[in-house]
């Protein structure tokens, strides 16, 4: 075997052992657009409990109802953390939910046009953790929250402005009764 192709196979090796060893980072098993909801499992984004542990498959999207009293939040472009002027929004909704433990809750992860449908879908699902993640730390049974991803399929303002596009980034909260 010739020198350069004993260092080639040899730097293959060590490029694919790297590459397997590297954890994927990948959103929480969230459903996207098209797809039916499902409960959101453990994932590393996602705290330890074994209210996460998927259950009896969850309803449909259709299945959920506008609550009025449960408003949406809003994101930063290209990004998906909580921002500190919708905590008092999420504060109030964890409020009505734990006042109203027979119900269940879809989170819809949405963005603004921008981006690849897959990008997009897959923001849309980081937002809806995010949202999850704050919501059982106020004291929501994770098991009562399912998410679905949305990315910019369903804007709620179709100009091609920042004001529109700030609209469109958002986490929608749908309510059933069990």
């Amino acid at each position: 075997m010739r020198p350069t192709t004993a260092l080639a196979l040899m730097m293959a090796l060590v490029f694919g052992l790297a590459c397997q060893s590297r954890p994927k980072m990948q959103p929480a098993p969230i459903a996207s657009a098209g797809q039916s909801a499902s409960p959101l499992t453990a994932a590393t984004e996602i705290p330890d409990s074994d209210a996460l542990v998927p259950g009896p498959s969850a309803p449909p999207p259709e299945q959920f109802v506008e609550v009025p009293r449960l408003q949406d939040i809003h994101f930063e472009y290209d990004a998906h953390d909580i921002r500190p002027e919708d905590t008092s929004t999420l504060d109030q909704n964890a409020a009505w939910l734990r006042g109203n433990p027979d119900t269940l809750l879809l989170i819809e992860g949405h963005t603004d046009e921008r981006g690849t449908s897959e990008y997009n879908l897959g923001l849309g699902d980081l937002r809806a953790a995010a949202t999850i993640r704050y919501l059982v730390a106020q004291g929501v049974p994770a098991a009562r929250m399912v998410a679905i991803s949305y990315g910019k399929e369903r804007p709620l303002c179709l100009e091609h402005t920042e004001e529109c596009w700030a609209q469109n980034r958002r986490a929608h909260f749908l309510a059933k009764p069990r």
